[in-house]
């Protein structure tokens, strides 16, 4: 019995192509078309709409994509063996769907989304989804080439995007770039049963959309403040951030922000001045940054 998209059942193609899960790659398939139907209607109206995909295996978000309307989607899928079901999906629905053979980690999808509005949609392998998010995130063009990301992560992964200094034991890194970039909300939960296999975790569906004008901040110094004073969380930040510079107590002055305080008490917008201040010190050469002293020693 067909489906109601008129293509084969996903078990009959899984079976049929031989396409059970890699561990290695991350694969959790999702076969229930009425989960996979919400999370495309969780991106909004499809008219339109360029979707770019990764890791799409065996189709199911990818037949839900395109049955909600998606004019295109871009899929990106670097196991081989799902190729073959993919062009099934294709052939189907002609014109309409784009199958690349490609390590989304590596790829740049510009190129293939025209001129129209482009979103991302994705069951992201749970081996690349934070790698992947970064990079849509840090790049140097804002408003990115995205209108808004519709993703799903583990629960705990979706915790720490959202979460902010309210939310101290999953405040972090990833949520200091998604808040100054995006506006992050989860939308539901996931059971692990919906997942062939069943993943031992909760997984949750997240809603990105990009800030039109975020605080001004280069992504790559916001990334080394993070990174220090993140680093040693349970410290505060006068040492914390000694990992970067030892001129901490100066930068934590002249952004209002106490010595005595640590990473999970600063919201966003502390982090953006702070990496500001240390940027503009560290290129007058007012701070020497610690890999500057590391090849100095070397």
């Amino acid at each position: 019995m067909s489906d109601a998209d008129g293509l084969p059942p996903l078990r009959e193609v899984v079976a049929r192509h031989g396409l059970e899960p890699k561990k290695t790659l991350g694969q959790n398939f999702l076969f229930d078309l009425n989960l996979t139907g919400r999370i495309a209607r969780a991106a909004g109206p499809l008219d339109g709409v360029t979707v770019v995909e990764v890791g799409p295996g065996p189709g199911g978000l990818t037949r839900a994509l395109l049955a909600e309307g998606a004019a295109r989607v871009v899929a990106i899928e670097r196991d081989p063996r799902a190729l073959p079901a993919l062009a099934e999906i294709a052939a189907h629905y002609p014109g309409r769907l784009e199958v690349i053979d490609a390590d989304a980690l590596a790829f740049d999808p510009r190129p293939f989304i025209g001129t129209g509005p482009a979103r991302i949609v994705a069951n992201l392998p749970y081996n690349v989804g934070t790698a992947l998010l970064t990079g849509w995130l840090e790049g140097e063009a804002w408003p990115p080439w995205w209108d808004q990301a519709v993703l799903m992560f583990q629960r705990e992964v979706a915790e720490r995007i959202v979460a902010g200094p309210e939310r101290r034991a999953d405040y972090g890194r990833l949520g200091v770039l998604c808040g100054w970039r995006t506006r992050a909300d989860i939308l539901f939960d996931v059971s692990p049963s919906a997942f062939v296999p069943p993943p031992k975790v909760t997984s949750s569906v997240v809603r990105l959309v990009p800030r039109p004008q975020p605080l001004p901040c280069r992504a790559g110094a916001l990334e080394a403040v993070t990174r220090a004073a993140f680093g040693q969380r349970r410290k505060m930040l006068r040492q914390s951030l000694k990992a970067l510079t030892p001129e901490a107590g100066v930068l934590l002055g002249a952004a209002g922000i106490p010595e005595t305080a640590r990473a999970e008490e600063v919201p966003v917008e502390g982090f953006v001045t702070l990496a500001n201040l240390w940027d503009t010190h560290r290129k007058a050469g007012a701070v020497e940054t610690a890999p500057a002293r590391s090849k100095q020693a070397g």
